[in-house]
């Protein structure tokens, strides 16, 4: 390969390099924040579940459920 044509295509492969590099800090700044997000949606099952219990009793209390 000559000079002529080896300069420019290792200065793609730098520039390829380079936008793979930020790639992957975004892809890990995604994995980061979705993990956050499934934390705190566990969190607000927990909370709807407790929810669930708290109301079905209020019902079998008052005697408004069926069962």
């Amino acid at each position: 390969m000559t000079d002529d044509v080896a300069g420019p295509m290792l200065e793609h492969l730098r520039h390829i390099r380079g936008k793979v590099g930020t790639i992957v800090l975004d892809i890990d700044d995604l994995n980061t924040r979705m993990t956050a997000v499934e934390i705190q949606i566990g969190a607000m099952n927990r909370r709807m579940d407790r929810l669930d219990e708290r109301v079905a009793r209020i019902e079998r209390r008052f005697e408004l459920s069926d069962a």
